[in-house]
């Protein structure tokens, strides 16, 4: 007895002994800022219908649409399903496993005692069973890491599904605000024709040059070539958000005007929040929870392992004694197994979840520092588009006043056409812009929504 406690002893040291490995572990070390660059931004809950705060029926029908049908949000949902189903699958290697079977035989032999031929049948049942003790934690911690496997896939699958309704609502805002460029540009092209109808009136009766209806006629055709492109482009992003909410390219019905979209009042933040709001951090975090998980598990295969078993057979030439009668024969027994030639491949694998486990660290560290970024980039999008588009409606009322003037003016013979035409010039591209600038204030709201992991309640 005494010399199997120190072989015991002996294959302990020489395990433990096998445990260095040579990769470190990586310290962690991320600083949480603690305010924005701006101090504004959301710091209410999180409001998991964002979209609905634009109030626009038809951007809620294709969101709500496109949470049903992506093939990524799909492909999402499933994946999170094969997690499940591993994480029962480990979940089930916690417990012993036992085994029954049943052997029958029929034979024809020469008896011992007579030497006469003999025939008989044999039926043998058997029961197994075969439990290893976890003894160091290793199919727990194997256990701890499909958990957050999951949870990091779920949490993935909430990315996905938050990515998708971004894109949703850009598109669409791109969409209505196209909408809104063509309304300006044929509303100018209507301008433009009472223009070119006055430039011919006055050559025809001998009041202006034919150099004025020419110049006229050029700012027509111009305006006139934009309505194509313009319809391309809104062709382009009808077919663009019919993919997104998982239909075949086709129009996309709607009712809303460009105009009555406004942007949201952003109230208090408080950055920390932002650790629990954006699913790709959560995904990041529950992927070192779980590669820390593993590493515990690859540590403790470098230890000893206890396997207990136990068994029982009985035979019978009559199959009822199977059932009838107790085992017959049994045995149980225990074992304690240590690594000893294969060490340094379980210290190798060790090192392998070692880097893994760094990785993921890194990987976190730059995910978290990402979506600081992010946010301070799309507050200051915010507040400077804010101020571009108030500038923006200022020029285009002076603008307006400017080419009336010029146009009563020229109509009274006290300036050239030249400068109705450079009011025209002035006034469609502030027009454009002014679209445009709301445009890029509102898509930078959604890109806030989507770096802050949703919406807030005001």
């Amino acid at each position: 007895m005494r010399w199997s406690v120190s072989l015991l002893a002996a294959l302990l040291t020489a395990t433990l002994s096998g445990c260095a490995t040579e990769v470190e572990k990586a310290p962690g070390s991320l600083p949480i800022p603690q305010q924005w660059r701006n101090q504004v931004g959301p710091a209410s809950a999180v409001e998991a219908n964002w979209w609905r705060a634009f109030g626009d029926r038809d951007l809620n029908r294709l969101v709500e649409q496109a949470l049903r049908n992506n093939p990524d949000i799909l492909t999402a949902r499933s994946r999170v399903d094969q997690y499940r189903a591993e994480l029962r699958g480990a979940l089930g290697d916690n417990f012993p496993t036992l085994d029954a079977g049943v052997a029958a035989s029929h034979a024809r032999s020469l008896s011992s005692a007579t030497g006469q031929p003999h025939e008989g049948a044999v039926f043998q049942g058997l029961l197994q069973a075969n439990y290893d003790v976890d003894l160091w934690g290793s199919r727990s911690s194997s256990i701890d890491a499909a958990k957050a496997t999951l949870a990091a896939q779920q949490a993935a699958a909430s990315a996905a599904e938050l990515t998708v309704a971004s894109s949703v609502a850009s598109g669409y805002m791109t969409l209505v605000s196209l909408d809104e460029q063509l309304r300006v540009t044929q509303a100018t092209l209507s301008s433009r024709l009472d223009s070119l109808k006055l430039a011919q009136r006055q050559y025809e009766t001998g009041y202006t040059s034919k150099l004025e209806w020419v110049q006229s006629e050029s700012e027509y055709q111009t305006a006139k070539a934009q309505i194509p492109v313009l319809q391309h482009q809104i062709a382009q992003q009808e077919n663009a958000l019919s993919i997104l909410v998982g239909m075949n390219p086709r129009q996309i019905a709607r009712q809303s005007k460009f105009d009555h979209i406004a942007p949201q009042t952003l109230p208090a933040v408080l950055p920390s929040q932002l650790l629990q709001r954006r699913p790709d951090i959560v995904q990041a975090e529950r992927l070192l929870l779980a590669a820390d998980g593993t590493l515990q598990s690859s540590r403790a295969q470098l230890l000893p392992a206890l396997n207990l078993t136990a068994t029982g057979t009985m035979q019978s030439s009559v199959l009822h004694q199977l059932v009838d009668n107790p085992f017959r024969l049994w045995s149980i027994g225990g074992s304690v197994l240590a690594p000893l030639l294969n060490r340094e491949a379980l210290t190798a694998q060790v090192d392998v979840s070692m880097a893994t486990r760094n990785q993921a660290l890194y990987s976190y560290e730059k995910v978290v520092r990402n979506a600081f970024s992010e946010v301070n980039n799309d507050l200051d999008a915010i507040e400077r588009y804010k101020q571009q588009l108030v500038e923006l409606q200022k020029q285009e009322q002076v603008v307006s006043e400017a080419l009336r003037i010029s146009r009563n003016r020229y109509q009274n013979g006290y300036a050239s056409y030249l400068d109705e035409l450079d009011a025209q010039r002035t006034l469609f591209t502030t027009q454009l812009n002014v679209v445009q600038v709301k445009n890029n204030l509102l898509q930078a709201q959604i890109d806030l929504y989507r770096a802050l992991g949703g919406g807030w309640t005001p």
